[in-house]
This record gives C-alpha cells, structure tokens and sequence, in this order.
C-alpha cells in the first residue's frame, strides 16, 4: 500500500494558526505579569499573517487534499477573511476589558486562536468528520473561556449548562451523521450527494430521520428555537469579551457547516429540509423577537435578537437558490459585524466593578458622548433593519429570495415580527437620547478601541449606503 503525501499548501493558514496558538501558550509561560501584552500582540500579529497568507492564495477553482476531506474554495476563503476581520475586532475590544479585571491573560488568547482554528476547519471541511473535529475544537474552546472568569459563579453555572446541552446536541450530530452513513455508505460531501440523488424508496426513511437528527445538532449550534435555550444565559453569564465571541464570528462558522451538510451534501433532500427549516425559522423570528421585548439586561436582550436574526438567515438557505444561498451569506457576514459593534459598545461603556449590561445603563449616553451614542444609534438601526444601513439591505435581500420561490406567506411574516423587533431596538435609542442622565462618569475610551469600534459603526452606514459590492461578492461566490 502506497502512502500517498497530501499536499499541505490549502491548508497553510490552518497550519499557521495551530502552531502561533501552540506558541501563544509557551510564551505565556515564560513572560511574566508586566509582559502579559505580549499574548495580545502575537494573537493580533496571527490573524493578520493569516489573512494575508489567504488573501495572496485565493483561487477561483475548489482545491480538494487530505483525501478530498478539506477544501479551498471561494466562499471558504471569502468567509474566512470575515472570520479575520471579526475575530481582530474582538481581541481588540477584550484587551482593556480583561486588564481592568486582571483577567488578561494568555490563555485567552490561545483559546481564542483555537476557536479560530476551529472555525477555519468548519469553514473548508468536506467531510463529516472533518467537520465534527472543527466543531468540537470551537466549542471546547468556547466552553472553557464562558467559565474563564473562575471566580465568578454565574459564569461557571452558564459553562455547564452550555457544556452538558452542547454534549447532548453534538450526541444528535453524530448519531444524524452515522444514520447518513449507513444509507449513503459514506462520510464524504460529494460521495453522499450523488448517493442521495441515486438513493431508493427502502432507504430514504433512514436519509430522513439522519437528516433530521442532523437538523436538530445544527439548530442547537446557531441557536435557533426550540433548540436556543442555552443562549440567553450564556450570553448573560459569560464575561462580555468571550459574550463578544460567541455571539460574533461562530454564526459565519455555522453558516459555513449549513451550507457543507444541507446544500452541498444533502441537495437531493431539499423538500424535506426545506420543511423542517422554516418551522426553526418561523419560531426562531417569533419567540427572539417577542421575547426580547421583556429583557431588561442588554446582553439577554442582545441573545434574543441573535435567536431572531438566525431565523432570518435560515430563510436565505430554505429558499434553495443561489439569490437565497447568497442573501443569507450576505445576511450572516452584515450580522457579525453589527454583533461584534453591539458588544464592544457594552464594553466600551464598562469599567472596573461595573458591567454596562442593564439597559439602565445607557440612560443619557448621547449627553455623555454624543459620538458613541450616534455610533451605537447606527448598529441599533441596522439590527432593526432602518434604512439607509446595511441591516436594510440584509433583510430586504432574504425576503427577495424567499418571495423569488413563491413563499410569500413566509416574507409576511418574517416582515411582521422585524416590525416587532423593531421595537426593543428602537427602545434602547430612546433611552439614550431621551431618558434623564443618571451616570454622569466620562467615558474613557481607550483610543485604538474608540477608533476600531466608531470604524464598526461607521461601516453599517457605509455598507447601507453602498451595498452592491459586498452583495455582488456573495452572489460570486455560492455554490
């Protein structure tokens, strides 16, 4: 038997990534209290390599190796380069967070560049298994950084509920995973659509009931009801730089395994899909957006409107066209950035002993500093989906491409509920613009952290006003 050598150049920036975060860790151990930076720098120094390294090799042709089990593609690269840029914003913002707190340390960071990992390995996966393994590394990251705060108990309670539900939805995962197995013989993409697209009568209930255990594993991991009752309190128990993560860059990770298993794989079984996509879609919209009326801590209230904006996304993919595929990648690339843009706010606002996560907190916030607040106006507005920003865009595209298949039912009611959420969102402008101060200590950003995340607001405008070339990427892109 031949052993055949892969060739490792697709999977250069993987590479790179495992083993900066494998130096991340040893650094740590031999820098001491002052030197605790130096963490930071080489996990900033990483990503940007990273993106470059990507962005000099992007083709336009699939480059299949390891036995066609990992794939660099367009989208995959495209995805990734937005998994960069947000995953820069969110060391960025933790950075003071973490000081004041005297949390700032290196195993943040490695545990942040393994999430990174993990993603990147979900995001060009063309396997089963290949994808398990991106999955299980981002979520045993994200597990231990929820609980990383040790002394806090709020937080160590959101770690084990987060662990044990996580547990039970990747047991969902494999078991979807193995039944398609059974029925296709195979783990790989490719070999399991034209399994499916040949398959008989006897074995289309197995296909069925591994798809729908499959559904189940992924509806858990974007957060989407009746399967979201992990995020809220995650979301609120966490601290809010690793809150900052999870609610971020992940979701572009997820889209990229929705797309792997459902679209590239499981085509053939559309109309089965299809179905059990927008009753998820449908209660996701509903509850995130009704729910969310009732929170009275930023951080639940943002978790809810995450529940709500997955429903959106799942629209996109339903649809099963290629205007549906891109406007949901359009969707899910817009809502990182607007994610990532409303938790740095919450930390921006914070100080030592104090967590800005009641909506209290932002009473009077445009007399304190009427640029953070226009700034925090501006993601508010997009989220509610207010013209001329981006959020506007976003949404209009997904209900194009669900009125595009003659859904127009479900355009309707996704419009109804954004016109519920619109609410709470508009509420938190209200209170900063009309509410009477009561905190009136100055905001002291830190300046690199008050350029990157006015840079954040600012680009929800600018994208809003100039859509066409980031849509017009995504179109190019999708399968």
């Amino acid at each position: 038997m031949n052993f055949v050598i892969p060739d490792f150049a697709p999977a250069v920036p993987e590479i790179f990534v495992l083993t900066m975060a494998c130096v991340v860790l040893v650094v740590e151990l031999f820098v001491g209290d002052r030197n605790r930076y130096m963490a930071y720098v080489l996990s900033q120094i990483t990503i940007l390599v990273t993106a470059i390294i990507t962005f000099v090799t992007f083709s336009q042709e699939a480059v299949y190796t390891f036995s066609d089990t990992f794939v660099r593609d367009p989208m995959g690269d495209v995805l990734k380069l937005a998994i960069y840029l947000v995953m820069l914003g969110v060391f960025l913002y933790s950075r003071e967070y973490l000081n004041v707190r005297n949390l700032l340390k290196g195993e943040y960071y490695m545990l942040g560049l393994f999430c990174l990992l993990g993603m990147m390995i979900m995001v060009s996966a063309r396997n089963m298994l290949t994808i398990y393994l991106g999955l299980e590394t981002l979520s045993l990251s994200l597990y231990a950084l929820v609980a990383f705060d040790r002394d806090n108990r709020v937080a160590s309670e959101a770690a084990m509920k987060y662990f044990i539900l996580g547990a039970i939805a990747s047991g969902m995962l494999l078991y979807g995973m193995s039944m398609i197995y059974g029925a296709t013989g195979s783990l790989d993409i490719a070999a399991i659509a034209q399994s499916v697209s040949e398959t008989s009568a006897d074995r289309s209930l197995i296909l069925v009931f591994g798809l729908a255990f499959l559904i189940v594993g992924l509806a858990f991991k974007l957060g989407a009801v009746p399967f979201h009752m992990w995020v809220p309190d995650v979301y609120h128990g966490a601290p809010t730089s690793v809150t900052l993560l999870i609610g971020s860059a992940p979701k572009i990770a997820a889209f990229a395994m929705v797309m792997r298993l459902l679209v590239d794989g499981l085509q053939g079984l559309h109309s089965e899909w299809q179905e059990m996509l927008i009753i998820l879609a449908v209660l996701s919209m509903g509850i995130g957006n009704v729910v969310a009326i009732a929170q009275s801590n930023i951080k639940r209230m943002l978790a809810y409107s995450t529940i709500s904006h997955v429903g959106f996304i799942l629209l996109g993919i339903l649809a099963g066209s290629k205007q549906g595929y891109a406007a949901a990648m359009f969707y899910t690339l817009v809502y990182a950035v607007m994610a990532a843009g409303g938790f740095g706010m919450v930390i921006l606002l914070s100080r030592s002993g104090f967590e800005a996560d009641r909506l209290e907190d932002f009473k009077g916030l445009a007399k304190r500093s009427p640029w953070f607040a226009f700034i925090m106006l501006l993601l508010m507005f997009s989220m509610a989906g207010v013209p001329p920003t981006v959020g506007f865009y976003a949404k209009l595209s997904i209900l194009q491409a669900v009125v595009g298949v003659e859904m127009v039912w479900l355009a309707a009611v996704a419009v109804a509920f954004s016109v519920i959420g619109a609410f709470y969102y508009i509420r938190i402008v209200k209170i900063m613009y009309f509410d009477t101060l009561e905190d009136e200590t100055a905001i002291e950003a830190v300046p690199d952290v008050g350029w990157v995340i006015s840079a954040n607001g600012l680009a929800v405008l600018l994208f809003g006003i100039f859509p066409g070339a980031l849509m017009a990427l995504c179109a190019s892109v999708v399968a």
